[in-house]
């Protein structure tokens, strides 16, 4: 991290304001050569830009913030420039040509900031979250992960068995010592508590679904009427809607948000055995697929035949034939009949199958981890050989620091601010 790197962090522009981020040890040596002159710290100053032969590039506020104490530990400037798209390359082309600075990689900013201490690994993965939420729910539960929360909890479990290890290492180390005896009740019980208390957490729906949004899937025989609530649902003519059976041949996928829920809606082919081409039969086991994945299914076929746990739904209630009665929700896609009870109860099982917003949730990467943690704990309860417990104890440890980031591989972090735009 021996360079200097720079970028745009706000929106693409033209914009009212274009903030430009520059980061490293050559950050206050760029304002030099920008024409910046004498800059106070930690106090923003309008200040002519000007380029390598001297012409006037903006006239911007400029910040500059020595380090350690900065967003990435490093000596930190910005530039808030006008939002055109000259003023902004041109700024962005001087900065490439000076001396040891160079364009930020996605997401440079922010493992430098991990590399720095200045965050931790749970911080910037519910970072990574809040930048990418759509939604109010997703912009809720990211903040938990982003702001510390869970990081603060897992420190605090951490620090939980550093004391149940301080207990046991003291009877391992010096128990032929007169003031050290054998393990007090309150070892067991604590390393109990702490062990529910995790399993509690695990028992949380993962992170990941407020990020994938929960899977809706349109499922029944063909010609039931899937494609036409499909559209109606997600107010767009995604899926063809024809009289002939057969005509939705592949699975047709929309995210969109409702009441602040992330969904994707999934429209199938229609499933049946008989008269099946090739690649009909293709698109019903497309179907028979991501029934099994989804979190709701619709069912618009036979009650009979519905899948467990499926809203039943009763489609074509504007049509004399099915205008009598039906089981389940009463819809019709023309007139919109029963479609806004529909969404309601849609709405309201995604609630109950996501992380309630006001709690911290893992993802499926940290549960696996914590998951680990959790089972060397419980092989710590009633073990009578103390090396092996004392063991389990520092498996638990390395499981909480991997959460955090002090053990992640280059490769896993790679992943992560791959994730990151430029300018973060």
């Amino acid at each position: 991290m021996t360079d200097t790197i720079f970028a745009l962090s706000s929106g693409a522009p033209p914009a009212g304001i274009a903030v430009i981020r520059i980061s490293g040890t050559g950050a206050r040596g760029a304002l030099d050569d920008l024409g910046c002159g004498e800059v106070p710290a930690r106090r923003p100053v309008l200040r002519k830009l000007v380029d390598r032969q001297g012409d006037l590039l903006d006239e911007a506020l400029v910040l500059w913030i020595p380090g350690p104490g900065t967003a990435t530990g490093e000596d930190l400037a910005e530039l808030h420039c006008h939002g055109g798209r000259a003023v902004v390359v041109g700024v962005l082309d001087t900065l490439g040509q000076l001396a040891g600075l160079r364009e930020a990689n996605p997401g440079e900013f922010t493992r430098r900031a991990l590399g720095n201490g200045r965050i931790d690994l749970a911080e910037a993965e519910g970072l990574a979250d809040l930048l990418s939420a759509e939604t109010e729910w997703q912009r809720r539960g990211a903040l938990h992960a982003a702001g510390g929360e869970l990081s603060r909890r897992v420190e605090g479990w951490r620090d939980r068995v550093l004391q149940l290890s301080a207990q046991l290492e003291a009877v391992i180390d010096f128990s032929d010592e007169d003031d050290v005896g054998d393990l007090p009740p309150s070892f067991a019980a604590g390393l109990e508590e702490l062990r529910l208390e995790i399993e509690r957490v695990l028992e949380r729906p993962s992170a990941d679904r407020l990020r994938e949004g929960v899977r809706v899937v349109f499922g029944g025989p063909p010609n039931a009427g899937k494609s036409s609530l499909f559209n109606a649902i997600i107010q767009d003519g995604a899926a063809i809607v024809s009289a002939e059976a057969g005509t939705t041949r592949d699975v047709i996928e929309r995210a969109v948000a409702l009441g602040g829920v992330p969904f994707v809606f999934v429209d199938t082919a229609g499933l049946r055995a008989e008269d099946v081409g090739e690649i009909e039969a293709i698109g019903i086991e497309r179907a028979h697929y991501q029934l099994r994945r989804a979190e709701i299914v619709l069912w618009l076929g036979h009650e009979e035949d519905r899948p467990e746990g499926a809203i039943q739904i009763t489609p074509k209630i504007d049509l004399a034939d099915t205008s009598a009665g039906g089981p389940g929700f009463r819809v019709s896609a023309v007139t919109g009949e029963g479609v806004d009870a529909l969404i309601t109860e849609i709405i309201a099982r995604a609630k109950r199958s996501l992380p309630p917003p006001d709690r911290i949730a893992l993802t499926r990467r940290q549960k696996a981890i914590v998951r680990e943690a959790c089972e060397a704990l419980l092989a710590c309860q009633g073990q009578g050989d103390w090396l092996i417990a004392a063991e389990n104890l520092r498996r638990a440890r390395v499981s909480f620091d991997e959460i955090t980031g002090r053990n992640s591989t280059e490769e896993m972090l790679d992943v992560l601010f791959g994730r990151f735009c430029i300018g973060k």
